[in-house]
């Protein structure tokens, strides 16, 4: 059973699938996807990343192999799932990678947990939400599934320059969006719809680097701004021909970005073969 509580009453936490790779004695290095993405949308930054941690993806509930439940949810419910994913595989300290939703995610976590989280990186990350904008999202979702937002997802998350460019990995993006299940995406939706959360930003303590994508409309650069201004020390790297997604969009000039922070806040280790599969 998960933590979290709402009006007295226990909400039952998913099997939360997960997948670990790289050397079973490095520092956890956690990633956190966004609203309607799966693990699968780190595999750039993995080759990488796992030569020098041990990296920690996940799904969040109703995304992914994690099955749904009832929501609405809460980014409260989501930090919960993660702390509960954590004492289940008996961590207690990580490095936090969060893109979108899980960023949010991870600032919460930072702030409320800060034993837990060891450095912070946000990746085009929200602090506000248009209630509208995802009334109508969420509506879209449990009335009509998630074909009507595939296209109008991608064209938020990729440029449309990469979008024709690269047409296999847009495909592969639309098909991770398409099979999300709509109770999860609601769920998680509503979870950013209601969030109030920018109290907590002055609270966080770690090292913390915000990037964001210089041509993404969701979330802004001016919102990135924003962020990183309201956070104690806090970094601003923006990607340059980037939308939502730069990890997928500019994987280069992003694992680059996530690499000089790393190795400036948590260490790099040797080369080593990764492996392992929760």
């Amino acid at each position: 059973m998960t933590r979290h509580e709402v009006a007295n009453k226990v909400i039952a936490a998913p099997e939360t699938a997960y997948r670990l790779d790289g050397p079973v004695d490095a520092s956890v290095l956690l990633l956190s996807n966004g609203l309607a993405a799966d693990l699968s949308m780190w595999d750039a930054q993995i080759p990488f990343l796992a030569a020098h941690y041990r990296t920690l993806r996940y799904d969040n509930r109703g995304h992914g192999e994690t099955p749904a439940s009832p929501g609405p949810y809460s980014i409260d419910l989501l930090a919960s799932d993660v702390l509960d994913l954590l004492d289940r595989l008996a961590i207690r300290k990580v490095h936090f990678l969060g893109m979108s939703l899980g960023g949010t995610i991870g600032w919460m976590l930072a702030a409320s947990y800060p034993e837990r989280i060891a450095s912070l990186v946000l990746c085009d990350t929200p602090i506000e939400a248009s209630p509208e904008v995802w009334a109508t999202r969420i509506t879209t979702a449990l009335s009509r599934g998630m074909e009507p937002l595939v296209e109008p997802t991608l064209e938020r998350w990729l440029t449309a320059s990469f979008r024709t460019a690269a047409p296999a990995v847009t495909e592969r993006v639309g098909r991770m969006i398409r099979r999300t299940s709509p109770v999860g995406y609601a769920g998680c939706a509503a979870a950013i719809q209601s969030m109030q959360l920018t109290a907590l930003l002055p609270h966080i303590k770690v090292p913390t680097l915000v990037i964001v994508g210089e041509k993404d409309t969701a979330t802004p650069p001016a919102m990135a701004e924003r962020l990183a201004a309201a956070i104690p020390g806090a970094d601003l790297v923006v990607i340059k021909a980037a939308a939502h997604l730069p990890n997928i969009e500019q994987p280069e000039a992003f694992n680059a970005t996530i690499g000089d922070f790393l190795r400036r806040h948590a260490g790099l280790r040797p080369q080593h073969e990764p492996g392992g599969r929760g």
